[in-house]
C-alpha cells in the first residue's frame, strides 16, 4: 500500500479574521516546558492574553529538540502548543535573571509553572515568594501529581500519568498489552484544566482583587477524565478491562466492520435503534420485544452485534454513511491522521489553517471555540527561540541596548 500523499501547506486556508480579545490585557509569563503547561498558555493566547514564554538561552523548551519531524528546524510537537507567545530567553537559575523575572511578575497577572513544590522553592518561584512582588498573581502549578502528598516529588510524563489514571488498561483489545491513548491525553487534559482554572481565578480576582494559588495534577486530570468508567466500580464493583471498546453501557456502540473500510456506529436511544433498523430495511427487529430496552440489548448484545455486523458486511461504508446520515443514526468514519488533515468540515470552518513563521509558512490547528460566531484568529506563529527577548526587556522593564549587551554578555539572557 503506497504512503499516503503529504497534505501541501498552501492547501491550508490563510487566518485573516481578528484575533480574539476576551483576554485582553491579560499577561501571562509561562515558564512551562513540554505539552501541559504550554498547551495552557497557547489556549490563554488564542483567547487574547499577552502570553510570554520564559526560555533557558541556547536550549529553550525540552519540547523543542523532538523530532523529528521538524519544519523549518523547529519541532512541530513544539509549534503545537506555543503558538501566539513571545519567547525570551532568561537564565533563572541565576540571581541576576531571578532579578529581572521578579520585575516582570510585578507586571503580569499570571505565571505559569511546571516545578514540583522543592524545585519551586529551591529558585524561589514559589506563590509565596512571588507574591511579595505582586500580590494579585494567578500563580499555577502543573506537575505530574499535585504540590503535596506523599508522590509530590516524583517526576512524571503523560505516559506515567495515563499509567496511573487507569486508562491504559482500557484501551486495546483484551489480549493486547495496555496502550496508551495516540495523542498526549494527560497533558492535553491537564493544559486544558489549568486554563479553565486561570479564567475562573481571573474572574475571582475581578471581585475581589485576590490572587490565587492553582494546583492542576496530571494524575488527577487524568483520572477525572475516567469518571465514567471510575464511578461505576465505585458504585457497583463491576470491574471493567479493555475489550477493543466493545463494553459501553450503551449496547451498540462500538466500530463495524462493512464491504471495505470499518466505521462507528451508536445506538443510543430507543429513537435511534428503531431509525437504524428501518434505513437498513430491517424494521420488524426494532419492533422485538427482547430488544426493547437498552438493558435487554445489553443483554442480546451479542447476538444483535452478530446481526449487525453481517448486514454492514455486504456493501460499502460510503452506503452505509450515506444511507445512516439521511436516517440520523449516529456513525462515522475511522479516520486516519493524514485524512482527518484533508476533511473538508474543517478547513471550511477554519479549524485548520497556516500562518506564516519566521522560516516559512507553519500549520496551525485551530481553539474549535467559537465567541459570538468566531473562534481565534491568531497569526502569531511559534516564536523563535529568545526571538522577543530584546523587545520585551526594552517594553517591559526599559532594559536599553547596554544592558541588554552586558546581560547577553554575562549568558543570563
Amino acid at each position: 500500500m503506497p504512503a499516503p500523499e503529504q497534505l501541501p501547506l498552501h492547501a491550508l486556508p490563510e487566518r485573516f479574521a481578528p484575533a480574539l480579545d476576551l483576554l485582553a490585557g491579560v499577561k501571562v509569563l509561562d515558564l512551562t516546558t513540554s505539552i501541559a503547561g504550554p498547551y495552557a498558555g497557547q489556549l490563554l493566547a488564542d483567547m487574547g492574553a499577552t502570553v510570554v514564554k520564559v526560555e533557558k538561552p541556547r536550549t529553550g523548551d525540552d519540547a523543542r529538540a523532538w523530532g523529528p519531524p521538524f519544519l523549518h528546524g523547529e519541532s512541530l510537537w513544539f509549534m503545537s502548543v506555543n503558538r501566539g507567545k513571545q519567547s525570551l530567553t532568561l537564565d533563572i537559575a541565576t540571581l541576576a535573571g531571578r532579578e529581572l523575572l521578579y520585575k516582570l511578575v510585578a507586571q503580569c497577572d499570571v505565571i505559569l509553572l511546571n516545578l514540583v513544590a522543592r524545585a519551586q522553592k529551591k529558585l524561589a518561584l514559589d506563590s509565596q515568594t512571588l507574591r511579595a512582588f505582586n500580590p494579585r498573581l494567578i500563580h499555577l502549578s502543573i506537575t505530574g501529581f499535585g504540590l503535596r502528598g506523599g508522590r509530590a516529588d516524583l517526576p512524571c510524563y503523560d505516559l506515567i500519568a495515563e499509567g496511573y489514571s487507569g486508562v491504559m488498561d482500557l484501551t486495546g483489545e483484551a489480549d493486547t498489552p495496555p496502550q496508551k491513548v495516540g495523542t498526549p491525553a494527560a497533558d492535553m487534559l491537564a493544559g486544558s484544566d489549568a486554563a479553565m482554572a486561570i479564567v475562573a481565578a481571573l474572574l475571582r480576582r475581578e471581585r475581589d482583587g485576590k490572587g490565587c494559588d492553582i494546583d492542576v495534577s496530571m494524575v488527577e486530570s487524568m483520572s477525572r477524565f475516567m469518571s465514567p468508567r471510575l464511578m461505576p466500580y465505585l458504585g457497583s464493583g463491576d470491574l471493567m478491562r479493555r475489550s477493543g471498546g466493545r463494553d459501553s453501557v450503551i449496547a451498540i456502540y462500538q466500530v463495524f466492520e462493512t464491504g471495505d473500510e470499518p466505521m462507528t456506529l451508536g445506538l443510543g436511544n430507543d429513537a435511534i435503534w428503531k431509525r437504524f433498523w428501518e434505513a437498513i430495511g430491517q424494521p420488524a427487529v426494532a419492533a422485538e420485544a427482547a430488544y426493547a430496552t437498552n438493558a435487554d440489548r445489553r443483554a442480546s448484545r451479542v447476538e444483535i452485534v452478530e446481526r449487525i455486523a453481517a448486514t454492514l458486511k455486504t456493501k460499502p461504508r460510503a452506503h452505509w454513511l450515506d444511507l445512516l446520515s439521511r436516517a440520523r443514526v449516529p456513525a462515522g468514519p475511522i479516520q486516519r491522521v493524514d485524512e482527518l488533515a484533508r476533511d473538508r468540515a474543517l478547513y471550511e470552518s477554519g479549524f485548520l489553517y497556516r500562518c506564516d513563521g519566521v522560516g516559512g509558512t507553519v500549520p496551525q490547528v485551530g481553539l474549535g471555540i467559537r465567541f459570538d460566531g468566531h473562534t481565534e484568529g491568531t497569526g502569531t506563529p511559534p516564536p523563535a527561540l529568545g526571538e522577543h527577548t530584546d523587545h520585551i526587556l526594552g517594553e517591559w522593564l526599559a532594559c536599553d541596548a547596554a544592558e541588554l549587551g552586558q546581560l547577553r554578555a554575562q549568558r543570563i539572557i
